[in-house]
């Protein structure tokens, strides 16, 4: 009679069932930076809650804050009603939405990339080494590259005896942003700030997120008349953006210092301080201005 029985089976719909290739989730930008999460299960949680399988404890995210789902027809990712949204290429994600290798996901103040395909070992190395070069949250040069390319360029200048221009400048009043407005909005300035200015420079200028709020621009081939209208144009490009994050415009302006490579300056870190100090002379003599 036993052989006889039917065993009662659980069987997920054709249509429902992961499908059968490699996909991840690689931190880009946050805590726990060129972490790769595989997204090899039926459903994925993300969260702040201890059962989730992809655990981010930040207060600006939900403890069961989006859901990815791997199935025949895809990867896809759903916000879970979190209180603070779950966004894909900055685009607010409105019940499923489909995901596609190289997308942007940020939730909270994490930036995830997405990434899929035949060999995900060799995607997640090739996005590690990238990550060696860019900041995650502007997707512009990071600090460690532009240290490489300021050697590099001083010491081109001085063999060939040509002109070089170092741009130092920071957000005006940003601690205020965050306390005000919150991180995510601080982040969003950031961000928005380097996607307006990184069109309007040079493919042979190197901008970068030097750390925090400050950035750096380093302008081969450029002498201070020229470093000076580069820069005030920038700040007068900052000035007239619209920064509005939830509803909220938010006024921001940015305070300059540029420095031009010169007998006086022995090394690049005395350029590097000629251009700080000239920074801290703008901020001093009233934000929203370029000193040279």
């Amino acid at each position: 009679m036993a052989q006889n029985e039917t065993v009662v089976t659980v069987i997920s719909k054709i249509s429902e069932r992961p499908v059968d290739h490699d996909a991840a989730l690689v931190v880009i930008y946050g805590l726990e930076l060129g972490r790769k999460y595989d997204l090899c299960k039926e459903e994925t949680l993300i969260g702040r809650s201890a059962k989730a399988e992809i655990q981010v404890d930040q207060e600006s995210i939900s403890r069961n804050h989006a859901c990815i789902a791997n199935t025949r027809r895809g990867v896809f990712i759903k916000d879970l009603e979190s209180t603070n949204g779950t966004f894909v290429n900055d685009e607010p994600v409105k019940g499923e939405k489909a995901l596609h290798n190289g997308d942007l996901v940020k939730i909270g103040r994490t930036i995830f990339k997405f990434i899929e395909g035949g060999n995900i070992e060799s995607a997640y190395h090739d996005e590690i080494y990238r990550l060696t070069t860019m900041d995650g949250l502007t997707q512009i040069y990071n600090r460690r590259y532009f240290e490489e390319a300021l050697e590099r360029e001083v010491s081109r200048s001085r063999r060939y005896e040509r002109s070089l221009a170092l741009v130092m400048f920071d957000v005006d009043h940003f601690k205020q942003v965050n306390d005000r407005y919150g991180h995510l909005a601080g982040d969003y300035v950031l961000k928005q700030l380097a996607s307006a200015l990184k069109t309007k420079i040079r493919r042979e200028d190197v901008f970068a997120r030097y750390g925090g709020e400050e950035f750096g621009l380093l302008l081969p081939e450029v002498d201070v008349p020229g470093a000076v209208q580069l820069a005030d144009k920038a700040r007068k490009l900052v000035e007239k953006q619209r920064f509005e994050f939830d509803k909220n415009v938010i006024p921001v302006t940015i305070s300059l210092g540029v420095a031009v490579l010169a007998a006086e300056h022995r090394d690049l870190e005395d350029l590097k301080r000629a251009a700080d100090a000239k920074l801290y002379e703008a901020k001093a003599s009233g934000r929203n201005r370029v000193c040279a």
